[in-house]
């Protein structure tokens, strides 16, 4: 039986008292050439996922088409407010969609978030977040969308996901000094396999007192390792394109999937649901996107996994990653101590990134 969820507050801008993990829904659908859940799979998901405390939903206007959004607008009749519901906008919804509602813009963000609202059937959208950075629009111009649509009772809080650190706390900044409605979570890629975000994106998150979500944090599947048996892999390669997928292709991702594998033996665990522990212990919510009841059962096993401070620290150690410029200067001894007074070794850190 998979664990009892536990509850954390979601960043330092909400009241919001979210589960530890997020309901991911692309998979609620079929558009996406077959490869996601019929409507009785992903009620059966939805229910099990209840049942074991979760309250967190996360979809999108182009997740199967729409079709994710339709489903779940009819799964939560008579029992909406049970859930935090998360949508984006900024993608295409179908072929069907153009320029003007694509994209960051206010006018993308009115267009969608009404279309997400009638395929929802909802009068509000709890969260909701910019998809994907557009590099056009003004930071200035999201906020103040988020604060109207916000005043109009479209939307309670608002998020970014897949943005630089800089337009994170541009937009935070801008939000926090005009008392706008805050930016109040991020949404990243985060896993073994891909910690590039560890550099800047979730520090500056944690400093400015947001939520961090975090996807993919089964890179796609490889940390589940059954690809290196070729379980499935005609079948990964054709579901989404590939979309997510983190190969096994260098020694390091090897020497990774190798060191999960023997942690999982050693917390009597699956290397999934350590994978998933691994990204929990860092302080995001792992969203679990499951495409059948038995995966979900299988990601919500990963709540009771308690990995040791050495086994956290071997996990760190073989997916560690370079850290570029400016930390190449920042973290070497001879500046430190330039800039300590030679007394660093005797400095108590914060315990978190400070603004």
């Amino acid at each position: 039986m998979a664990a009892s969820l536990r509850y954390k507050p979601f960043g330092k801008h909400t009241g919001l008292r979210v589960s530890e993990y997020v309901l991911g829904t692309a998979n609620f659908g079929v558009a996406w050439g077959g490869h996601g859940a019929e409507p009785d799979e992903a009620r059966r998901i939805l229910d099990t996922y209840a049942e074991a405390g979760g309250n967190f939903i996360d979809t999108a206007n182009g997740y199967q088409e729409g079709q994710s959004e339709e489903f779940l607008g009819d799964l939560l009749t008579g029992r909406r407010d049970e859930f935090v519901l998360s949508t984006k906008f900024a993608v295409k919804t179908n072929a069907d969609s153009g320029i003007l509602v694509t994209g960051n813009s206010r006018q993308a963000m009115v267009s969608s978030v009404e279309a997400s609202l009638k395929r929802l059937k909802t009068d509000r959208i709890d969260l909701y977040w910019v998809h994907v950075d557009d590099g056009v629009t003004p930071v200035d111009e999201i906020v103040r969308g988020f604060d109207d649509l916000a005043r109009a009772g479209k939307i309670l809080y608002a998020g970014l996901s897949n943005f630089p650190a800089w337009r994170i706390a541009r937009a935070a900044t801008i939000a926090e000094l005009r008392g706008t409605i805050p930016i109040a979570g991020i949404q990243v890629e985060h896993s073994l396999v891909q910690r590039a975000t560890e550099q800047d994106v979730i520090p500056a998150a944690q400093a400015l007192g947001i939520g961090v979500v975090a996807y993919s944090p089964l890179g796609g599947g490889v940390l589940t390792g059954k690809y290196r048996e070729g379980k499935d892999q005609a079948r990964r390669d054709e579901a989404w394109a590939g979309a997510g997928f983190q190969p096994e292709n260098t020694p390091q991702r090897t020497a990774i999937i190798d060191t999960l594998m023997e942690v999982s033996k050693e917390a009597d665990a699956s290397p999934g649901e350590v994978a998933i522990a691994w990204v929990a212990s860092k302080g995001s919510l792992p969203i679990v996107g499951p495409r059948t009841l038995s995966q979900l059962e299988a990601n919500l096993s990963a709540a009771k996994v308690k990995l040791s401070p050495e086994q956290i620290g071997r996990l760190d150690e073989v997916s560690a990653i370079p850290r570029g410029y400016p930390y190449t200067v920042l973290d070497a001894p001879r500046i430190k101590d330039l800039i300590t007074g030679g007394k660093d070794d005797r400095i108590d850190a914060p315990a978190e990134p400070v603004a």
